[in-house]
């Protein structure tokens, strides 16, 4: 069965039943988008007895369909959230309630009145220490994780990732006009799109990202639309681009939104000093630099309310971060 925003309640509640998502004398009464979702089908199942979220994978990206993307994602998902069902962190996951590999289906808890960390990006301009305390401490707890079977490597979709990271967003034709996001933007990616040496090392970068088949558990993509605040209590979801790597990665894909987000560049020394953990920090910093300047220059757009000229210091701090200057 395939979820769509229509799809027909008696059906789903006659399917859902059957596989024995539902319980005894459980209907489905109605359906719909909990939020804007990128890679995949999302929909809010509403029962007689309670809601929970139904996600389904598409061999392409959901938002984007034009984009072909590994159906399997899912399944690895699934596996990193039972990997983490008995840790340290489980409280901050929502749990699962069942899992159709053939269909690619997973269901979840639904967290119900939540919102995801987007806010960060607005004018205010910070983000409390103790989300910061709390968002470290969830990493650290990934990567402490016990694994107890074969990770998968996760190559296909780590593939396109690498795409939208270290490549699209440093060519200079690459169809995207940075004139439709805000005026003057174009102009301004020019020189780093141009700069042999900062592409010489997002190009070892990238290869390292490619390439690595071990380490510890990563969530990925690890940033605020990954994260869900509840009551002051912090959710992590969408584990989908997890793999078994490094965790300079999630670490300074983290501290670069927080960067983006405050304008503060001694976040990266908070977020180090809260992980408690050895970290190679100038490996830290070059993938925070990385970050910073796709999300400011590439596709994957932020709804990141800044002026030409602070962009213009962003990328500046991030192209010294890449480089090491």
């Amino acid at each position: 069965m395939q979820l769509t925003a229509n799809i027909n309640i008696e059906l789903l509640s006659t399917f859902l039943s059957k596989e024995g998502i539902l319980g005894e004398g459980e209907k489905v009464e109605s359906t719909e988008k909990p939020g804007e979702g990128n890679m995949n089908v999302v929909l809010r199942v509403r029962t007689n007895q309670r809601t929970f979220i139904a996600k389904q994978s598409r061999p392409f990206v959901q938002k984007y369909q034009d984009i072909p993307a590994p159906i399997d994602r899912i399944a690895v998902e699934h596996q990193f959230y039972q990997t983490i069902e008995k840790g340290t962190i489980d409280q901050h996951l929502p749990k699962v309630l069942g899992f159709l590999s053939k269909e690619h289906l997973l269901f979840l808890e639904d967290l119900g009145d939540s919102e995801d960390f987007s806010f960060v990006y607005n004018n205010t301009r910070e983000i409390s220490k103790s989300h910061i305390e709390q968002l470290t401490s969830i990493a650290r707890g990934i990567h402490e994780s016990t694994l107890t079977s074969t990770y998968p490597e996760n190559i296909e979709l780590r593939k396109l990732n690498h795409q939208h990271i270290f490549v699209l967003p440093f060519l200079e034709e690459n169809g995207f006009s940075l004139d439709d996001v805000q005026e003057g933007l174009q102009a301004l990616s020019l020189p780093l799109k141009q700069d042999l040496l900062l592409k010489e090392k997002i190009a070892l970068l990238g290869k390292l990202y490619l390439t690595t088949t071990g380490g510890v558990l990563l969530h990925g993509d690890y940033y605020p639309g990954s994260w869900m605040c509840k009551q002051d209590k912090i959710f992590v979801l969408d584990p989908e681009f997890s793999f078994l790597g490094f965790a300079e990665f999630d670490l300074g894909v983290m501290a670069a939104h927080l960067f983006m987000a405050t304008g503060n560049t001694s976040i990266l020394e908070e977020v180090i000093e809260g992980y408690q953990r050895p970290i190679n920090k100038s490996l830290m910093r070059e993938f925070a630099g990385m970050e910073v300047l796709r999300r400011l220059i590439g596709l994957a757009q932020l709804p990141l309310k800044r002026s030409l000229e602070e962009k213009k210091t962003l990328l500046s701090t991030a192209r010294s971060w890449v480089v090491g200057g």
